[in-house]
């Protein structure tokens, strides 16, 4: 079976989208819409699909399943709208930035019976996700603390911060994704600080850029977060977790992979730029772990109650940071 596939926003995370079902032999980007028609078209076009309204695609007979890549504040609702109208749904994270909204959008979902898988693409990644392996493989024995290092190259916009919901709902919850992924338990105490040394202007925005975090699960089992909007050497991407028996950990990744030795010392190319390069396989694997659900009876996953946990963590250093005290979940 074919999937046919109409993408919603042709923004920058759309293109990255397109590129990935537009390469993957169970899949054909049908449809193309955005606010923007031009974007829309010059999205649609390298890849022989049509430009159409998102009215349009949600009533086409030759659209099994949409990518919605629009701002955040439509997600929910674009969400409701697809799944009542029997279509397969992948949506990027979050699924809005309120945990209220989050539940009434995944109840119609349900009520639908529609598949929803939310876009927490690092799951996808073969480094990342040969850890996860060597933890169930039992490699390491029993998880006792995961460390995350994420940093992106340089902030991006005021504007975009300021409608972002803040860097633990924008960045951070890809970490809280992620550590929920590899500790195995549920986190039930956050503990954040957060500050602004990278760009005054962010402060002035309400928001920080650069914060750390400590998730503590029942049995004790730790994730330490580790993120900041600025890192002059490039995407920096780690992982660590530790364990009973040992260790495992993913490091950076490079477009190139070498290491040169001469008299001045030893020296590797920069990392990649930012998540668009580092994270290709990331997107395609996931597509492809959607296209699955649907066509092999796979459970979605990351799941809507997945995007649901980690909003609820996002909130809850948000609190921490407010009030300067760990939060119980």
């Amino acid at each position: 079976m074919t999937v046919r596939f109409g993408l919603l926003g042709a923004g920058r995370i759309g293109k990255v989208h397109a590129k990935a079902v537009a390469s993957n032999p169970d899949a054909v980007l049908v449809a193309v819409a955005d606010a923007f028609v031009s974007a829309a078209e010059d999205l649609a076009a390298p890849y022989g699909a049509e430009v159409r309204s998102i009215e349009h695609i949600e009533t086409s007979k030759d659209i099994d399943a949409v990518v919605i890549c629009t701002p955040t504040d439509t997600h929910a609702d674009l969400i409701e709208r697809f799944a009542r109208a029997g279509k397969a749904i992948f949506c990027e994270k979050p699924i809005d930035l309120d945990v209220k909204r989050v539940r009434e959008c995944l109840k119609v979902a349900k009520d639908a019976d529609a598949t929803l898988m939310v876009g927490f693409n690092r799951r996808f990644d073969p480094h990342f996700a040969a850890v996860r392996k060597a933890i169930d493989e039992g490699a390491i024995g029993e998880v006792e603390m995961v460390t995350i290092i994420s940093r992106d190259p340089g902030a991006p916009p005021v504007d975009y911060i300021k409608r972002s919901g803040g860097i633990f709902r924008d960045m951070t919850i890809h970490d809280f994704d992620m550590a929920r992924f590899l500790l195995g338990e549920e986190p039930v105490r956050v503990s954040a600080n957060a500050a602004v040394l990278v760009d005054k202007a962010i402060g002035q925005a309400g928001d920080f850029d650069s914060v750390s975090v400590i998730l503590q699960t029942a049995s004790g089992k730790q994730a330490i977060i580790s993120n900041s909007r600025r890192a002059t050497y490039g995407y920096d991407q780690r992982i660590e977790v530790h364990g009973s028996k040992g260790m495992v950990a993913a490091e950076n990744q490079r477009p190139v992979s070498i290491e040169l030795a001469n008299a001045t010392g030893y020296t590797r190319p920069p990392l990649h730029d930012f998540f668009m390069t580092r994270y290709t396989e990331a997107y395609a694997n996931e597509i492809a772990a959607f296209i699955d659900a649907m066509t092999k009876g796979k459970k979605a996953e990351p799941s809507g109650a997945d995007g649901l946990a980690a909003l609820v963590l996002a909130d809850a250093a948000v609190k921490s940071v407010k009030e300067g005290r760990a939060i119980e979940l």
